[in-house]
């Protein structure tokens, strides 16, 4: 099946007359991939930068979502343009990148997704998924547009270069991170702080000033809508694991008598 310009995100925000509404998902099962891409959600965010993602967990998430009407955004753990490669070539079409703190790590990012003179990707066409093995028509000349990149403005230094950001060619759109803003501001886990709203909002309004979509990562349905009518064009509203982990904790606080509720024992170490 050939790749088509308009299953990237780029596209969907450029063709949608709302904001478009999506979650993560972390678990790094297929199976709960599937189940959240048929969940009516405009789109999904495969993370493999705080989950348990490698390529073939990727891989196999893609291949659920394939199919449903829904657009899956990929977040490499890093900014590496061998990582961003190998996503690539897997067939990742939507990239979030984390941490893009400057024009030159934008510039960076960029770059990893084209093909030499634009940029510096590894040329693997026949070996990968991204071209079908070659199955897909002009793919070295075609490939970026199948490709779209947004990058992550989550730091003090992104939020006092995010206009300059905005301007650099190849970045389709911003996403703004609350919670590791706040933690570069001084405010660990005070995400919804008036100061990080306040900076939140400074990025929409760049975004909207440079002609660019922006969307913003708010779990509490309250700043969530205030984001959306501050102008966010995108948003993730919920994670299949936080999901899972409220609703269990729901059951149980509903059928198990409080007296037969084992504490936690605060351990934070791994079971093994």
């Amino acid at each position: 099946m050939p790749l088509r310009i308009e299953d990237t995100f780029r596209s969907a925000l450029a063709g949608t007359k709302r904001p478009m509404a999506g979650m993560w998902v972390c678990s790094g099962s297929p199976l709960i991939a599937e189940l959240c891409a048929g969940s009516g959600l405009d789109w999904l965010l495969v993370d493999a930068e705080h989950s348990p993602n490698g390529l073939d967990s990727i891989l196999a998430q893609l291949q659920a979502i394939h199919g449903y009407p829904v657009h899956a955004m990929v977040r490499p753990p890093v900014n590496d343009t061998v990582i961003i490669k190998q996503y690539l070539d897997l067939g990742v079409q939507n990239l979030l990148i984390p941490m893009v703190n400057s024009v030159a790590e934008a510039e960076a990012a960029v770059a990893a997704t084209r093909y030499p003179p634009h940029g510096v990707r590894g040329v693997g066409s026949a070996l990968a998924r991204a071209a079908r093995w070659n199955r897909v028509p002009d793919y070295l000349a075609r490939a970026n547009e199948t490709i779209s990149v947004t990058v992550q403005i989550e730091s003090t230094a992104a939020v006092d270069a995010v206009q300059d950001i905005l301007k650099v060619d190849g970045v389709d759109a911003i996403f703004i991170g609350p919670s590791d803003l706040a933690a570069s501001m001084g405010l660990l886990g005070q995400q919804e702080h008036p100061e990080v709203c306040a900076a939140v909002e400074r990025c929409l309004e760049a975004a909207k000033a440079a002609g660019k979509p922006a969307g913003v990562n708010a779990f509490n349905p309250a700043t969530a809508e205030h984001y959306l009518a501050n102008g966010a064009d995108f948003i993730l509203v919920g994670a299949d694991v936080a999901l899972l982990a409220r609703g269990s904790e729901a059951l149980a606080a509903r059928f198990i008598p409080k007296a037969d509720v084992k504490p936690a024992d605060g351990d934070p170490r791994p079971s093994y």
